[in-house]
């Protein structure tokens, strides 16, 4: 793995059954994001510095070049995920899974490193491909781009890149999810954090896939994010 994981997440919606996820809560950001950002920021901070300092040279057929950008953007992986979270009602599964499909790109192309030019285009690609995995009602292509700041036309190319860099391998099975809870947990643990009150934890049927039902679009309300405004 990348990073560090808990017991398990529940998969609920949040519109549906607040008082079901609210436990995992922390004001109105769940837990699990806290963790997952700390956890990519130390690796992109690794790996960005790897970059500099050994001019690394991304070889092979297949790499994660599509997601890179021009600069990095400029608003933080913890903001990032919790716009993500707060405008696609994304059960908190979704960015678990979404981690679990970028470690599985990671040990698929070792060549390939995720850095800070990349990470924000990997994350809304596969929460966006979690979510439909998992979530009952999604938004689609179109409603993902102008939370995650980019074209719907880019994010359709990207989201197709995600799938033949993981040969198709989006299921995530109830053991291997809970591992990746497991570590999660470990790196809480191991930055002082306790799960004592609030475990990371998750039913089965939280990683089930669910319907493909996708919401309307309701945009009228959010507020713009551009991740090409770092490239310009």
């Amino acid at each position: 793995m990348i990073t560090d994981g808990a017991n398990s997440i529940p998969h609920h919606r949040r519109q549906t059954e607040p008082s079901q996820i609210e436990p995992i809560i922390t004001s109105t950001t769940p837990r699990v994001l806290t963790i997952l950002s700390s956890v990519l920021e130390k690796l992109v901070a690794r790996n960005d510095q790897l970059q500099q300092c050994h001019h690394h040279h991304r070889s092979g057929k297949k790499s994660l070049k599509a997601f890179d950008g021009i600069r990095a953007p400029s608003i933080s992986i913890p903001k990032y995920l919790e716009r993500i979270y707060k405008y696609t009602n994304c059960s908190p599964s979704c960015f678990v899974v979404g981690y679990v499909y970028i470690d599985r790109l990671v040990h698929k192309n070792p060549d390939s490193l995720v850095i800070s030019l990349n990470i924000h285009r990997l994350l809304v690609t596969s929460v966006m491909l979690a979510s439909k995995m998992l979530d009952d009602v999604h938004y689609n292509n179109a409603f993902f781009a102008r939370v995650g700041g980019v074209s719907n036309a880019e994010l359709n190319k990207l989201e197709l890149e995600l799938l033949f860099l993981l040969d198709f391998g989006v299921v995530v099975s109830s053991k291997v999810f809970e591992s990746y809870c497991q570590h999660l947990e470990r790196e809480m643990f191991r930055n002082g954090g306790s799960t004592t009150t609030y475990p990371v934890s998750i039913s089965p049927s939280a990683i089930t896939p669910h319907g493909n039902n996708t919401c309307d679009d309701d945009s009228a309300d959010l507020p713009s994010e551009d991740l090409h405004a770092s490239d310009s």
